[in-house]
């Protein structure tokens, strides 16, 4: 074994032990240790243990674990910490700026145990607020974590929603007269993009091509025969196809939709149009009314567009308000005047709906009741000040393991709403998850059910939940479920939301804002709201100021 893996491993032991508040003296040596024998000028492999506890820094006790690591490629007590603890927090402790004592405030002060979780809270800035921390060490762990996330070739639709808009600027300033669309993957609004295609139709294809290919617009070019690959600063790649302007509308078809859903297309197509002049011609000829990028997955859709019976897909403009926000009052950045001013002034929204951690969630300032009546006194005083808008008061009332709500009833028939949302205990099997939910979903307090899967984008898999089961319990208990806006979270999953709305049951396009520019996150929302069908009847913010009220009071009764 080399001196550098037998340091990393002695460091590692020191960096578990320190996570775990054992012994800051012998911390202390191993770590030195660690150092002594990185920087040796011979091999340590092959000394006898009395030759190891003569070199300074080691002694008779490390000496012993430099052997047990020779002779078995581990040490038993560093097997024992690692037993005892998260693999997420392990992991944490090889990010660029963070030692093992932040990741011990991370995980016990914070209930954080992996990656995914600690992007989150840097995102929503809750890390500025535990000890030790500020906005430029928060800001160097988001941006390590970003470079990881990408390193794996998968983004989210919001990572790369910038990066589709610089590369539209640069190609139409290349060109006044070609036409130019996104395909695949970010055209379809889907929440993980793995590549970003671009059609670029010109009437000379090959001065095109040639232009765009000593453009430098793209890193590391592979060009082909008439398209060419590389990739952003970020590592996103992209791929640009150059056609020829007769032939846009048919590439721009075959590049967009699954290849589910453009096969049965061109299946049903009587007579194939081999230049159209637009989309519409295609599913026209395929005798379907037009079927928008974003609905392009498989065939959920095409039996609807024979029958002319396609959902008129939700737009930002038709939200009249935000539920699920957080304020000072637990962990968000803003306080319920300046949400509520920004939503009214900035968005021109009808009301805000306020869910402020409850008192389960300690890590998040939960309220305890006494003050969730000193806050509710806070909105009724805002509400008599604010002209044309309305505070709702509400509360993120933690799920606990059995199912039930964090407050006492009398306590829960004060809000005017509640979304009951999963925080702790996320490890649960499927049925223990779906029992869980269901039995909140009974709750006669429960208005909307949020971000029902816990689930992290790219870096924490939801527990996993009977769908069917959860949504038939909402439509059974007039329960609305939440579409988590947050670009991590998209959660209620799309390719669940038709089940629901064939079921009866409203969904909620919730920001689940920490801070006022959280609210904007709601853009992220109607684009996952679109993916899965929704439709402005059927969402709960889209209801007027008048409509929701007399909502939440009929829920109420």
């Amino acid at each position: 074994m080399e001196n550098k893996a037998i340091a990393r491993k002695l460091r590692l032991l020191s960096q578990l032990m320190e996570l775990h508040d054992i012994n800051p003296f012998k911390i202390k040596s191993i770590a030195n240790a660690a150092f002594k024998v990185d920087k040796l000028p011979f091999k340590v492999e092959g000394k006898s243990y009395a030759e190891l506890e003569k070199i300074d820094g080691v002694g008779k006790s490390l000496a012993a674990k430099i052997v047990e690591l020779l002779n078995t490629g581990t040490m038993v007590e560093m097997d024992e910490l690692l037993a005892a603890t998260p693999p997420g927090v392990v992991e944490m402790m090889q990010i660029k700026g963070i030692g093992a004592k932040k990741v011990s405030t991370i995980w016990h002060d914070m209930g954080i145990e992996t990656i995914g979780e600690l992007y989150y809270a840097c995102n929503e800035n809750r890390l500025i607020e535990a000890k030790g921390f500020g906005l430029k060490t928060q800001d160097e762990i988001r941006k390590v974590i970003e470079f990881a996330m990408a390193s794996s070739g998968k983004f989210l639709y919001a990572q790369v929603e910038p990066e589709a808009d610089k590369l539209t600027d640069q190609i139409k300033s290349m060109f006044s007269n070609a036409l130019m669309e996104f395909a695949g993957e970010y055209r379809r609004l889907c929440e993980i993009i793995t590549e970003l295609i671009v059609i670029v139709g010109s009437r000379d294809q090959e001065i095109a091509f040639q232009t765009i290919s000593h453009s430098g617009i793209l890193n590391n070019q592979i060009i082909k025969e008439n398209y060419l690959i590389g990739e952003t600063d970020n590592g996103l790649k992209v791929t640009i196809f150059v056609v020829e302007k007769r032939y846009f509308f048919k590439t721009l078809f075959l590049k967009t939709g699954n290849d589910e859903h453009v096969n049965s297309v061109l299946e049903r197509s009587v007579d194939e149009a081999d230049q159209p002049e637009s989309e519409e011609l295609i599913y026209q000829k395929a005798g379907l009314a037009f079927i928008k990028p974003e609905l392009r997955e498989g065939n959920t859709f095409i039996e609807r567009a024979e029958n002319n019976e396609l959902p008129q897909l939700i737009s930002y403009n038709d939200l009249k308000g935000a539920l699920h926000n957080h304020s000072t009052w637990s962990d968000g950045i803003n306080t319920l005047e300046e949400m509520a001013l920004y939503c009214r002034d900035k968005l021109k929204l009808e009301y805000l709906g306020i869910c402020d951690h409850s008192k389960s969630a300690f890590y998040a300032k939960g309220l305890s009741i006494e003050r969730v009546l000193q806050q509710q006194e806070e909105i009724d005083h805002l509400n008599k000040k604010l002209d044309g808008f309305h505070i709702f008061k509400g509360i993120e009332s933690d799920i606990l393991n059995d199912g039930s709500l964090d407050y006492p009833d009398e306590i829960l028939k004060k809000f005017d709403f509640i979304v009951a949302s999963v925080h702790s205990n996320l490890k649960m099997g499927e049925e223990k998850a779906t029992e869980r939910l269901i039995k909140a979903i009974e709750n006669p307090y429960t208005t909307i059910l949020g971000h029902p899967t816990g689930r992290l984008l790219l870096s924490r898999n939801g527990y996993a939940i009977n769908y069917k089961k959860v949504i038939d319990a909402c439509a059974a208990n007039n329960v609305v479920i939440e579409v988590n806006a947050n670009p991590l979270r998209v959660d209620l999953d799309w390719r669940w939301h038709q089940y629901a709305l064939d079921k009866g049951v409203w969904l909620s396009i919730n920001p689940d804002a920490h801070r006022i520019e959280g609210f904007l996150d709601m853009h992220y929302g109607v684009i996952v709201a679109r993916k899965g069908g929704l439709y402005k009847e059927r969402c709960l913010n889209a209801l007027s100021l008048q409509e929701i009220t007399q909502v939440f009071k009929t829920k109420k009764k």
